[in-house]
């Protein structure tokens, strides 16, 4: 993991401070425009963006978008369309041909948000194109984060986004297509911030966000506080977790306490007995939709991101996450974690969990099962 120095890196917390500084952005781009996204929706915020990107094109900007084949697969019959008409490229990533087979290739999916404009401004969170009032069956609004970043971090972020592009495209077309260098990122300094790009792929670096992970818990010496949408963590991360409280570092995850995708939460909640006996605190955010893909240890590491704590973020898709050490930042991040816990979470009582019925307890038991069966069927049994 290489830290590089001299960045600027604002937190921007919900579509409601995301989305204004992404079409700011787009709309003061003079060379390029590149957005990848998992979801794309036909709603307020996805009709935004859109209008801005065909602005962008419009002036002669190149603007390419790549979404995935899964979480926005129903992108091109609503903008595909619209925003290839008015010179924007777009591509899909693995897009969806046949939905009900269950096959290992189609859960790799690009899980990641990201955005470069004029190779200048780069954007990096869990924020995906949508409302925050879009919460189909949940209260909203919708709780994420994303960061937007000035600095030497740039040349990482524009690198791997090229370069993802350039993959697609071959894979797509099955030509070889060069990636269009239209502007070098610009890395000269912007702040103080000391921060790291990671990705998750499944060739070389398929392991790099979670060994950051771990890295930051074992050594870990006051405070570890992960927020996290989706959590089933594997053996080695959880062994970190029970590690770090038994040293009597304060461990507390912030998950979510609404039931989203059934197996998987029950599942989550099969972890519960184990990871209260050994002093770790639990929380389940039930205001509203908890997204949130963060972390702050020991006030000084953090990380923004894609990346959930789930065999799907870990194993199989492609992710990426800002790794930032800097205590004004961290800070900042740790106060907004706090101040939703305090206000729209529920702790879980140890001795009230101890006391929920046997059908409950079952029914997390199978659910995990299941789910580690999955695993196993996809091939993943050992990484796990």
């Amino acid at each position: 993991m290489y830290f590089l120095p001299g960045n600027r890196i604002e937190l921007l917390t919900n579509g409601k401070e995301y989305f204004p500084a992404l079409i700011a952005a787009i709309d003061a781009a003079a060379v390029e425009v590149h957005l990848e996204t998992y979801i794309f929706e036909d709603d307020s915020a996805g009709r935004q963006v859109v209008d801005a990107l065909i602005r962008a094109a419009q002036r002669k900007v190149s603007v390419r978008v790549m979404v995935d084949g899964f979480g926005a697969r129903n992108f091109m019959p609503s903008f595909g369309e619209r925003l290839t008409a008015a010179g924007v490229e777009v591509l899909v990533y693995r897009p969806e041909v046949a939905r009900f087979r269950l096959r290992r290739h189609r859960l790799r999916r690009m899980h990641r948000k990201l955005a470069s404009i004029d190779a200048r401004i780069a954007f990096v969170g869990g924020i995906n194109i949508i409302d925050d009032m879009n919460t189909p069956g949940h209260t909203p609004p919708r709780h994420d984060y994303a960061v937007r970043i000035e600095g030497p971090l740039l040349a990482k972020v524009h690198a791997s986004m090229s370069w993802l592009w350039s993959l697609v495209s071959w894979v797509t077309f099955r030509q070889h297509v060069q990636p269009q260098r239209l502007c070098a990122p610009v890395t000269n300094v912007r702040g103080n911030v000391t921060a790291a790009f990671l990705i998750r792929d499944n060739l070389r670096h398929r392991y790099d966000i979670e060994n950051a992970y771990l890295a930051a818990i074992n050594a870990a010496q006051r405070e570890v506080l992960i927020a996290s949408a989706y959590f089933l963590p594997g053996r080695r991360f959880r062994q970190a977790l029970m590690a770090a409280a038994a040293r009597g570092v304060r461990v507390t995850l912030l998950l979510q306490g609404r039931v989203e995708y059934t197996l998987l939460h029950y599942a989550t909640q099969a972890l519960y007995d184990t990871l209260l006996a050994a002093g770790i605190r639990i929380y389940e955010y039930r205001r509203g939709f908890l997204h949130a893909k963060v972390a702050v240890i020991d006030g000084d590491w953090a990380t923004v991101g894609s990346s959930n704590i789930d065999p799907f973020s870990l194993l199989l898709a492609r992710e990426a996450n800002v790794v930032i050490r800097n205590a004004l930042f961290a800070g900042e991040l740790h106060d907004n974690l706090q101040q939703i816990m305090d206000t729209g979470a529920s702790e879980i009582c140890d001795d009230c969990w101890n006391n929920q019925p046997l059908f409950q307890r079952l029914a997390n038991r199978l659910a995990y099962s299941l789910v580690r069966l999955m695993i196993e069927l996809l091939g993943y049994g050992d990484e796990h």
